[in-house]
């Protein structure tokens, strides 16, 4: 956790030096050594600028990132002799990290010895990663394509076996009418007019205040600056700076796209559906809300608080600084999709990085306003007279909603990994024990360690029966098929459920989960296709297939009219051996396609130039684009565009 926190520091603070000019402090260049005829010597040389330096493979776990060198696709061709040898290096206490760091300066060099064991292999794919400082630092990722007779290759000539440029074209569609795929919004963002990219940005900012993984944060929010705010001036002072931060680092995720033409457009997805980095935000929670609870303070290390108390300026921007990452941390699981939208869109046109930072800013303005008003809340609660009792009320109560939201956190890395642990009921039924535990301590059933004597009162137990009404409005969720449309989108889907299902697509509706051979049966019956691309932790999804698509008439339309073919960008389900193969995105990005995310998440991107969820598009089996592609929409509005290409389809 500790190294995830260093790594998101390092990161910004790398970000904002090269908006100074500083890109690439080291430059590198590999070369291959014959030894025997079956051994070679790898090498790899990066000259470093002055003043900075490269961390060495072996320094210190509690300190700085190492070097990593990863040797793609060695299994049956070659394997490592011993591990890399390295240039000279020196060695500096860091003070921050308390550890002696190993590092290199002015030059790097790593050299590894490889034996070959397939004769036919004519090259070696090598990825490093690496941290290289000066006042700030910055993780930099090279790939190396090294040609074993010593040739220069580069990824311009990589040489992809029949297999794989077999498969990669196989994603690759001869769309027709393609420009009807383009809706008024999408316009808008090809025009080059900033303004209008900064709104969008603001407006897709307003709609995720709105989603379930932001609100999570308003418990924090208030419990921290609780703590930091000593007088009105400073609080005022706090949550301008909480502000600030919140658009400095959506601000400062669009940067690196003005330097680099080879970063993945889908990264904001991988991020939001990331397994264990989902695993890791539930254990945050559930820390926080027995915090809440009043088990336990939430203190910073003797050592931090002794350096603070010698800059309490710093460590205060320290503190608010780390609230706001946080904040951007545990939003990507709904507002992912709406940036990467916006990302994977502003990448395929031109200016397109200057109009991801307008969206981006707007975005973080959008998010930023409300949580300034938020860091001032605190002085307010401390305003009033007497307020210890109830305000240990509100952050027992805050506490019981973490804990519900932890778990939605770790539903997400259930459903993408297949694990089978929170199915629909399982999840529902663990809501209804928090809740009915909230429910027992408004009625003063149950105490906590930081409560006062026992006192009852109307709202409190009026607050009580609106929390029992809730839980049994949860129940109903228990039976088979229920949708609990007040909450779409919290609970796992309906297929994802213990009872026995007719199939395992939404609302038991028919659907195809490879493109192929939903293509080859709308071929066969002469039907429409609608596409949907959707994703396991996708809240969104969930929203419009149990809001939208439960209405009679969208139903209908949907399981008479068309084929459903459902595509999951995030599925972590590794493909069989057969259909993984490796893919060129363009000529500086290889890609790996290991699981069936990779390959419909690529799919996507290529073909529709988007990375958003839930994103639907009607086509022919021709592979004729009926209408503009929609995205989240109400019922009314969704079934008209249905309809409407259905009659495109019929002229």
């Amino acid at each position: 956790m500790k190294n995830l926190i260093v790594a998101l520091v390092l990161f910004l603070s790398g970000i904002s030096t090269a908006q100074q000019g500083v890109i690439d402090p080291v430059t590198w260049e590999s070369n291959i050594t014959k030894i025997s005829d079956t051994e070679y010597d790898v090498i790899l040389t990066g000259s470093i600028d002055e003043e900075w330096h490269v961390f060495s493979q072996f320094t210190s776990e509690d300190g700085s990132l190492p070097s990593v060198l990863s040797f793609e696709q060695s299994e049956g061709n070659y394997e490592l002799l011993g591990i890399a040898k390295e240039s000279e290096t020196v060695k500096a206490y860091n003070d921050i990290f308390e550890v002696e760091e190993t590092y290199f300066l002015k030059k790097v060099e790593f050299t590894q010895r490889i034996k070959v064991l397939n004769q036919d292999l004519k090259q070696l794919t090598i990825n490093l990663e690496y941290q290289v400082c000066k006042e700030v630092c910055i993780n930099k990722e090279e790939q190396f394509v090294i040609n074993l007779d010593g040739s220069k290759a580069t990824l311009d000539n990589v040489v992809l076996d029949e297999k794989s440029k077999t498969l990669s074209n196989s994603l690759l569609l001869d769309l027709k009418h393609k420009e009807r795929l383009l809706s008024d919004s999408e316009e808008l963002t090809s025009d080059g007019n900033l303004w209008k990219i900064f709104v969008l940005g603001f407006l897709g900012g307003l709609v995720a205040l709105l989603t379930p993984c932001v609100f999570p944060m308003i418990p924090l929010t208030v419990s921290f600056f609780t703590k930091q705010s000593g007088n009105k001036a400073k609080g005022i002072r706090n949550a301008i700076l909480y502000g600030a931060f919140i658009v400095i680092i959506y601000v400062a995720l669009s940067i690196p796209f003005h330097f680099l033409d080879s970063v993945d457009p889908e990264i904001l997805n991988t991020i939001s559906t990331n397994i264990w980095l989902n695993v890791i935000f539930f254990v945050i929670f559930i820390f926080f809300a027995f915090s809440f609870f009043g088990y336990y303070e939430l203190t910073l290390p003797n050592s931090w608080s002794n350096k603070m108390d010698s800059a309490s300026s710093t460590g205060g921007l320290i503190g608010i600084f780390f609230m706001a990452v946080t904040l951007a941390l545990v939003s990507f699981s709904c507002t992912g999709p709406i940036l990467g939208s916006l990302l994977a869109g502003s990448l395929t046109s031109d200016g397109g990085a200057f109009q991801l930072t307008a969206g981006m800013t707007g975005f973080g303005v959008a998010l930023a306003l409300p949580f300034a008003l938020f860091a001032l809340f605190p002085n307010l609660l401390k305003s009033l007279p007497k307020s210890g009792g109830w305000l240990t009320t509100v952050k027992v109560l805050l506490g019981f909603v973490e804990l519900a939201l932890a778990f939605k956190f770790l539903s997400n890395a259930d459903l993408v990994a297949h694990w089978g642990l929170l199915k629909r009921e399982v999840f529902i039924g663990i809501w209804m024990l928090i809740f009915l535990l909230m429910a027992l301590y408004f009625f003063g059933v149950i105490r906590f360690p930081h409560d006062g004597k026992k006192k009852f009162s109307f709202p409190k137990v009026s607050f009580a029966v609106l929390v029992v009404a809730f839980v049994i409005y949860l129940g109903t969720g228990l039976t088979k098929n229920s949708h609990l449309k007040l909450l779409a989108g919290f609970p796992p889907p309906t297929f994802y459920s213990l009872y026995e299902q007719e199939s395992d697509c939404p609302l038991g509706l028919d659907c195809f989960k490879d493109f192929d051979e939903g293509i080859a049966f709308a071929k066969a019956n002469n039907k429409p296709i609608l596409l949907d691309f959707t994703g396991w932790a996708c809240v969104n999804c969930r929203k419009m297939e149990e809001n939208v698509w439960s209405d009679p008439k969208v139903y209908q339309i949907l399981k008479d009219e068309y084929v459903l073919i459902s595509l999951y960008i995030d599925d972590r389900k590794e493909l069989p051996k057969e259909a993984q193969f490796r893919m060129k995105l363009n000529e500086n990005h290889l890609k790996d396609i290991e699981t069936i995310g990779d390959k419909w998440s690529t799919f996507q991107y290529l073909n529709f130039q988007t990375a958003s969820q839930p994103f639907y598009v009607t086509m022919t089996s021709d592979l004729e684009i009926l209408n503009e592609a929609k995205q989240y929409s109400g019922v009314d509005e969704y079934y008209e565009w249905l309809a409407k290409s259905l009659e495109t389809k019929g002229n």
